[in-house]
């Protein structure tokens, strides 16, 4: 049964009988429907138990555990970094959990970043979220994404954990846990960046929310012909070259194919020489987020590299086993994850990285 079914089974059973399982935990009798005489039965209290999984932003379901940093980094190097980047700063899949945020911002609860006239190229997890038990239940209900909800309660608590130290907003050796999660959020960087004065929240009290119900929709001189104005123009598609080989500032967020979108193979595109595509798989494969051509980001640059192996018979071995096998210490403590890239990839890596590594 797929979990759309399951959905709407419970959604039926619930439907029909969902004061009676209220009812049945006081020991009444279960209350039937007429019009659905013979049909579905009460939600059991355990039934009801397993759907109703969410945290609400009092932290209202959420369950006792805890979980170091230390701790969530192990499970995020297992089970997070291929998606969103060592440090959060996101890979090739999704766009940033982490940036964006200053000390400033914890200190206010607003993000600078999101105001009017900001620079700032991207928005990141850390810079919208409001609500720590946002953060909380959609790790535990959705990730990873290859395998919801198989994170353990304390697992979620450690990531939890190892992204708020990424935003500075809890230290290295925190513990994160349901007892003093309420006081984590009182540094969200945009706990007051929300606001419930809004007919969808109950407002500054109950039902005093104000919905738009009294829109009158404009049904005369109607467009006979819908024109879709979302699209760039094809005279415009081109004008910075392939979008699909581009990224943006923060994350490796790739654009539209122009090549194929035209039916051109990609083939048909000017081949790069070899340092260029040796540059494009350090971008894609997520390199250049921590080392910088010619200057150090979070690990060196590639020309510091080059520069201490420069001359030794035995760089390029050591190179390969270091980008395979991942580690720390020779250039810090900061850890470098192992890259899952084929044997010839990785040494065309490391040969570009010892010529210098120049981007043409």
């Amino acid at each position: 049964m797929s979990r759309f079914s399951k959905l709407a089974c419970v959604a039926l059973i619930g439907a029909l009988g969902a004061t009676s399982a209220l009812a049945a935990g006081k020991g009444a009798a279960p209350a039937t429907n007429p019009a659905f005489e013979g049909l579905g039965r009460a939600a059991t209290p355990a039934e009801i138990r397993a759907w109703d999984i969410d945290v609400r932003p009092d932290f209202k379901g959420l369950p006792k555990g805890q979980g170091s940093v230390e701790q969530g980094q192990d499970v995020w190097e297992a089970k997070c970094a291929t998606c969103h980047g060592t440090f959060g700063e996101s890979n090739e899949v999704f766009t940033p959990i982490v940036g964006g945020t200053t000390a400033d911002d914890i200190k206010t609860g607003h993000v600078k970043n999101l105001q009017p006239g900001s620079s700032f190229p991207q928005r990141t997890t850390l810079m919208k979220v409001a609500t720590l038990s946002t953060l909380w239940d959609y790790i535990n209900r959705a990730m990873p994404w290859t395998a919801p909800k198989s994170l353990k309660t304390d697992e979620v608590y450690a990531v939890l954990a190892y992204i708020l130290n990424l935003g500075e907003i809890v230290p290295a050796d925190f513990v994160l846990s349901d007892a003093n999660i309420a006081e984590v959020q009182k540094r969200m960087p945009n706990r007051n960046g929300m606001t419930t004065d809004h007919g969808l929240w109950p407002g500054k009290g109950i039902g005093t929310g104000k919905p738009d119900v009294k829109a009158v929709a404009c049904m005369s001189n109607c467009k006979t012909e819908v024109k879709i104005g979302s699209t760039l123009p094809d005279y415009a598609e081109t004008a910075h070259g392939n979008l699909a080989e581009q990224n943006r500032t923060i994350g490796a967020t790739r654009g539209k194919d122009i090549n194929a979108a035209k039916g051109q193979p990609a083939a048909a595109a000017e081949k790069p020489s070899a340092n260029a595509q040796a540059h494009q798989l350090a971008q894609a494969s997520g390199c250049t987020a921590c080392h910088g051509l010619t200057n150090k980001v979070v690990g060196p640059g590639f020309n510091e590299v080059a520069a201490k192996y420069k001359g030794k018979g035995d760089a390029e071995g050591k190179l390969v086993a270091k980008v395979k096998q991942g580690g720390a210490g020779v250039w810090g403590q900061i850890p470098m994850p192992p890259q899952s890239l084929k044997d010839e990839e990785i040494k065309s890596l490391v040969q570009w990285i010892l010529s210098g590594a120049p981007a043409k």
